[in-house]
Order: structure tokens, then C-alpha cells, then sequence
């Protein structure tokens, strides 16, 4: 019985380490915010204090569903939104925990507003405001029909 325990644990450990973990927009709004003034931009910008189940995410391979929007004009520049582009954090007043920056591993060109699940390495930003505060690193994406 003991073999069959220990041989049930060596197996599993794989699938937990390299096993992704889809997260909903709601596993995104555990985290405050406060008012923050930045001298370089002379004005406050709102910096994110994360909870525990989501700091515990980061640097974990995550996927989460939501609206492509892309902000690319001489960059590129991509999100994945909770909401549809009229109203996403930048256009229809929803918070900055409803939109999650995305830096693809290889080129992928989506429509804004196409529904898209991504899937990346989570990183968690609390003081680069020329970023967002949820990043999506070396991600991937597929179009949600």
C-alpha cells in the first residue's frame, strides 16, 4: 500500500508543476488600490496591492478567457479584456483589474473584440504605469468559437 502512495505522488507532481491553471475574471479583483502620485508623470496613478491566492500565481502558467483588444499602433500592444472594448478599463470606466496585458511568445494578429482564451506566465505589476497590473508573458492564444 505504501508503494502504491508513493508512486500515486511521483506521478502527480509533474502534472502540478507543468499543468496550468485557468483563472476567472473574479480570481482577478483580489486586489486594492490606492492612489499613488508619480513624479515622472505628475499625476496619481491607482497601484495595486495583490492578495495572497494571487500573489501565490505568479510565475505560474495561467489561461484566461475574455475580448482581444489591441492597442498596436507603432508597438505592438495587446490585451485581453473582461469586457468588450466599449466598455474596458480604457473606454467604459470598468478597473484596471478587468484588463490583463498580453506579450504573445510568437506573433498572433486577433481582431479587438474577439473572444480569445490566452495563456501565458503570470506576472504581477505594482510600479511600472507604463504597464499594466496583470501580464501575460510568453503567451500563447486561440480564438474561442
Amino acid at each position: 500500500m505504501r508503494k502504491v502512495l508513493l508512486l500515486l505522488i511521483f506521478i502527480s507532481i509533474p502534472f502540478h508543476f507543468f499543468a496550468q491553471q485557468k483563472l476567472s475574471w473574479n480570481d482577478l479583483t483580489e486586489v486594492s488600490f490606492k492612489d499613488v502620485y508619480n513624479v515622472h508623470y505628475d499625476d496619481y496613478f491607482l497601484k495595486p496591492t495583490f492578495g495572497p491566492i494571487i500573489k501565490s500565481l505568479e510565475g505560474s502558467k495561467i489561461s484566461i478567457r475574455g475580448y482581444f483588444l489591441d492597442f498596436s499602433y507603432e508597438e505592438e500592444f495587446h490585451m485581453v479584456s473582461r469586457n468588450p472594448m466599449s466598455s474596458c478599463f480604457f473606454c467604459g470606466g470598468a478597473g484596471p483589474e478587468t484588463i490583463v496585458e498580453v506579450v504573445f511568445k510568437n506573433k498572433q494578429k486577433y481582431k479587438t473584440d474577439q473572444i480569445v482564451e490566452v495563456t501565458g506566465i503570470l506576472e504581477l505589476n505594482a510600479d511600472d504605469v507604463d504597464h499594466c497590473n496583470y501580464i501575460l508573458k510568453e503567451a500563447t492564444a486561440r480564438l474561442v468559437q
